[in-house]
């Protein structure tokens, strides 16, 4: 896949979003990121940001061809999820063409397993990274090492 003309775009984000998040601008990068090429879309599942992506995504399927596929780093990930998020997750999953489980069980480093796998597949990668440190932070520099490039979502 061309750098030049990007097809895949990995999501990564925290888990923890501010009250004042902006999920209309999420929506419009991810618009403008369909509107530049992107078909495809990875998203960790992870509550926070990567359902909120996914669900920009939903209502977007409604005027675009996408493919979605769900990024889960181990069998039973959301059962450790309060009943209503269970829901939503099982609703927004249910929108995925893919389900790439990538371990049996929990595992340490099970989740920058996953993380690699997104970066490793991707043209490009969206990130709503506000820290240095954590998950997220590891995404973006695994990607910039990469060589994948890194929007990032202000």
């Amino acid at each position: 896949m061309s750098r030049e003309f990007p097809q895949v775009c990995a999501l990564t984000g925290h888990r923890d979003l501010p009250p004042e998040f902006d999920f209309n601008g999420l929506t419009d990068k991810i618009e403008e990121l369909i509107k530049g090429g992107c078909t495809s879309f990875l998203c960790g599942m992870a509550q926070g940001f990567d359902l909120a992506a996914l669900n920009c995504l939903v209502g977007l399927r409604q005027r675009y061809r996408l493919y979605l596929e769900a990024c889960i780093p181990y069998r039973g990930f959301s059962r450790h999820f309060g009943l209503a998020e269970r829901e939503e997750y099982d609703r927004l999953l249910s929108w995925c063409d893919r389900e790439t489980v990538l371990l049996p069980a929990f595992e340490r480093g099970c989740f920058l397993l996953r993380d690699r796998y997104m970066v490793d597949c991707a043209d490009v990668v969206l990130a709503y990274c506000k820290r240095e440190t954590g998950g997220t932070a590891y995404t973006v520099r695994y990607a910039e090492k990469k060589g994948v490039p890194v929007l990032f979502l202000d």
